[in-house]
């Protein structure tokens, strides 16, 4: 069991290493059995953090992330955490505000994520294989005007769900 945890950290911290070396815009953490982001990755990523467009968690076993994880990582395009145990995003998503795609797909998830109406340049996300039923619409102009429009919200993958 220890040399499982073993070698999952240090597939980790090679990944983490990669991105940095490369200065890929790129941090790939799929796959790697996280129960929980790494404290020690913002450390790390301090410097490239506003580089960073696209993040994959996807197929480890998060339940939530965390608000440092959202503002640490602002300028994402592209969030990819499908195949977890999500039940609820914090509230600082809202400052993802060049976030284009989430796929939050695969995961447990009982309400659509409201705070995720209020993301301009979003266009499209996917909640397919969550625990959503009925009807919903979204406000899908945050009851803020000039938030995100039916136009931005092109592709909703909700199984049952109207949108």
């Amino acid at each position: 069991m220890l040399r499982k945890m073993g070698e999952a950290v240090a597939r980790v911290a090679r990944k983490v290493n990669e991105t940095v070396e490369s200065s890929s815009d790129t941090l790939d953490l799929a796959d790697c059995k996280l129960v929980s982001f790494p404290i020690c990755i913002y450390k790390v990523l301090r410097n490239v953090s506003d580089q960073i467009h696209l993040i994959t968690l996807a197929n480890n076993e998060l339940k939530s992330l965390t608000s440092k994880f959202m503002t640490t990582f602002s300028q994402l395009r592209e969030l990819r955490l499908e195949g977890n145990y999500l039940y609820r995003l914090p509230n600082e998503v809202s400052s993802l505000q060049h976030l284009r795609a989430i796929d939050l797909s695969r995961n447990q998830f009982q309400d659509f994520p409201e705070q995720l109406t209020t993301l301009p340049a979003l266009e499209t996300i996917n909640l397919e294989e969550n625990e959503i039923v009925g009807e919903y619409t979204p406000d899908l102009d945050g009851g803020g005007g000039g938030g995100t429009t039916r136009d931005h919200l092109d592709l909703f993958s909700f199984g049952s769900i109207v949108c």
